[in-house]
């Protein structure tokens, strides 16, 4: 009797499908499958085999094919994701195939390459067993005799004749062949490695060691606050270490691409006997897909990713760490708009297994965890390298200064008075391109982008203006569109034109840029970063890209630019992100013996978030937001959601958030709505956009609330309208 198989689409349909097939086990729930979807066919994933369906047997199709080529997801990595499924209200189709590589959402063979072996056989004669003449067969015996299975290839290296003796040696039972997976072309064995002599813990590294060693076994959440500096890396190693030694894998979440191939040469270094692998999305499609696969077949027993790995399949899970768990790449903007660090808990609770969230300025959210319980609060407040010191954070008062390019004389004179000592310093703007505008000095024309609410950014080397939002790029206009006028200024200050700044004053400086621009090419910023730690740069200027991770050992100066915008940002969370990202541009500085300075160029020096950074006093900075937070009943004191719509006009968008209003009102009455309103940037890409939001006191409510109304959503006949619903918003 055929089994009813409920498959799950990549389609932008809440439901599952149900499809026919002939004798399936229960096992082969979470393989993928070959149908056929109105004229087309589609790669779906199997999530129940049933016995009966709604509909009549003629309306059923059958499945056209069944992949084994890869093991089924796991009940636990299914039960995750049905779980931000309904809690981000998004289809399971859609959300199972965000997580499985590229190469697994086609209907392309995915599977771990492979590679013929041979090991003797007790059969196997001596070697002076064997005629003089028999010299092919000595040589492949010898090869052999050593122990370890050797590859066909290597075997075959040996003699023209191997390939015919290697078939009379497998006929007599001499040998036995084996088929083994290769990991050489991706994952870096380094069994080659001497192993480095571990670093002398400092007394807290161990207490938090001994701490997370002693808490009782299944689920936990730890959260470490480390300053820069402290060590945390060494603590997610020895934890790490601890696992490994009771069979088990470690998942390693980082923000930021950049930093996990640092991470992942210090974990293969601490482990070189080890697999360990890395999943981001710089990564080909082949190596993401078999990285996946060592992952998901054990073999991999380290892998440390950006935010999509917390779907990874690792049937010997026993830790996860999230690194830089306040960053806010961790939450993905479009499409599924889930919260890596949120899932990595969830995933933690259901296997009953510890998690550990690391940063040196945690999220407000987890810190008030841990003030309430929920989290166990772990402290690092000394850096590890001894006699290394915090760096002094000092404010340059810009109402006083006559900037030249953007620098104060203040900053001027450290940078001189750094390069005279021969070390690096680093000059902090979170602005790339020449200039953030251009315009007319006659009519007063400022070069907008057509398809956003914003201006097109002067890069002035490319001699074209360009759009960091949709990207959209033009040439720069020999004369203003609007009059005419011949003199057009790039106004303000980016990357490239502090870099030409930077040169004038410092001619006999290396300078270096590191961006988004200058990292494009493939392996651009590990060659920068190289260039770096052998001390061929003097001066670095950068974004946030250096902000967080890195190890400058001669770095003992940051000046921090351009900081004043937050200030007055209407996002209430701008000044928690301009404490984090000060703090950690901070703690590049001075990690070594040579102490480390920090100028911060701002209009308002006496601004209690500058007076917590020279204090470097996060806890302090943490309960004042937290109390005005309270205040305000902003979170984490409510939950929130955002019903996002997006139409080519915008009051399409708005009338449509109205309609969503009227009939969100009948459905709770502890459910705060605000009338709809333009998105902090109303036109992007072309497209106008409008937001409404959702508050509630209590999460359980604000999740009961978002079940029906989405669905009522779902109900509503609307055209030329695109819309989302957004949980847990970090963006506004």
């Amino acid at each position: 009797m055929p089994h009813i198989l409920k498959i799950a689409l990549d389609i932008p349909l809440d439901t599952l499908f149900d499809y026919r097939a002939g004798e399936l086990k229960k096992e082969d729930v979470g393989l993928r499958v070959l149908v056929s979807f109105g004229r087309r066919k589609m790669v779906g994933l199997i999530t129940e085999i049933s016995g009966h369906s709604e509909l009549s047997s003629e309306q059923i199709k059958p499945v056209l094919k069944v992949f084994r080529d890869t093991p089924a997801l796991t009940p636990d990595i299914l039960k995750l994701l049905r779980f931000c499924a309904d809690y981000y209200h998004h289809p399971l189709g859609e959300v199972i195939f965000t997580a499985l590589p590229q190469r697994l959402r086609s209907d392309r063979a995915a599977s771990l390459p492979s590679q013929i072996s041979y090991v003797l056989n007790e059969a196997a004669p001596q070697l002076d067993e064997l005629p003089p003449r028999a010299i092919v067969k000595r040589k492949l015996l010898a090869q052999l005799a050593q122990g370890s299975p050797v590859t066909r290839e290597t075997l075959l290296a040996l003699s023209p004749s191997a390939n015919k003796q290697l078939g009379e040696m497998l006929a007599k039972g001499w040998i036995a062949e084996r088929q083994e997976t290769c990991l050489k072309n991706f994952a870096r064995a380094a069994s080659d490695t001497i192993p480095e002599p571990l670093p002398t813990l400092t007394p807290e590294q161990a207490a938090v060691i001994d701490s997370c060693a002693s808490e009782p076994s299944g689920f936990s959440v730890s959260l470490l606050l480390g300053i820069t500096g402290s060590g945390k890396t060494e603590v997610y190693l020895r934890l790490t270490a601890s696992q490994l030694e009771q069979g088990r894998q470690v998942l390693v979440l980082v923000p930021e691409i950049n930093l996990t191939p640092q991470l992942e040469a210090r974990f293969q270094t601490r482990f070189p006997e080890l697999t360990v692998v890395s999943l981001h999305s710089s990564l080909s499609d082949s190596e993401r897909l078999h990285h996946w696969l060592l992952a998901q077949s054990g073999q991999a027993r380290v892998v440390l990713g950006t935010r999509l790995s917390v779907f990874t399949p690792l049937p010997e899970l026993g830790l996860i760490i999230v690194d830089e768990e306040h960053d806010s790449s961790f939450k993905q903007q479009d499409g599924l708009r889930y919260g890596a660090r949120d899932m990595a808990v969830t995933r933690a609770k259901q296997n009953n297994i510890p998690i550990l969230l690391g940063s040196a300025t945690p999220s407000l959210e987890s810190y008030h965890n841990a003030l309430a319980g929920r989290y166990h609060l772990l402290r690092l407040t000394r850096r590890a390298v001894e006699d290394a010191q915090l760096p002094a954070i000092r404010c340059v008062d810009m109402r006083n200064e006559k900037p030249q390019d953007g620098l104060s004389a203040t900053l001027l004179r450290a940078l001189a008075r750094n390069l005279e000592l021969g070390h690096q310093s680093l000059v902090f703007i979170n602005r790339r391109g020449f200039a953030p505008v251009l315009m007319c000095n006659q009519c007063g024309w400022l070069a907008p982008c057509l398809r956003c609410a914003s201006r097109l950014v002067v890069h002035l080397r490319e001699r074209r203006l360009r759009c960091h939002h949709c990207g959209h790029e033009e040439r720069i206009p020999l004369n203003c569109p609007g009059c005419g006028n011949l003199d057009l200024a790039p106004l303000g200050l980016g990357t490239q034109r502090l870099e030409d700044a930077l040169s004038q004053h410092f001619p006999a400086a290396r300078i270096l840029r590191i961006d988004r621009d200058s990292t494009r090419r493939k392996h651009a910023l590990r060659d920068m970063l190289q260039e770096v730690h052998e001390e061929r740069v003097d001066i670095l200027v950068g974004t946030q890209i250096l902000a967080k991770g890195h190890d400058f050992k001669r770095l003992t100066l940051v000046g921090a630019l351009n900081v004043d915008g937050a200030l007055y940002s209407a996002d209430f969370r701008a000044a928690e992100r301009l404490f984090a990202q000060l703090m950690q541009v901070a703690g590049r500085a001075g990690r070594a013996a040579e102490a480390g300075t920090v100028l911060i160029q701002t209009q308002f020096p006496d601004h209690p978030l500058f007076e917590a950074l020279r204090l470097q006093d996060y806890e302090a900075f943490a309960t004042t937001q937290l109390a005005e937070r309270k205040q305000a009943g902003f979170p984490p004191f409510c939950h929130q959601a955002l019903l996002r719509a997006e139409a080519s006009q915008l009051e399409t968008a708005l009338s449509f958030l109205r309609q969503a209003k009227k009939i969100a009102v009948p459905i709770s009455a502890s459910i705060t709505l605000y009338d709809p309103v333009p998105a902090s940037m109303a036109r992007l890409a072309g497209r106008e956009r409008a937001q409404l939001l959702v508050q509630a006191d209590a999460r359980r409510d604000l999740q009961r609330f978002l079940h029906h109304w989405n669905a009522a959503l779902a109900e509503l006949k609307v055209r030329q309208v695109r819309w989302s619903l957004d949980v847990d918003p970090l963006d506004f």
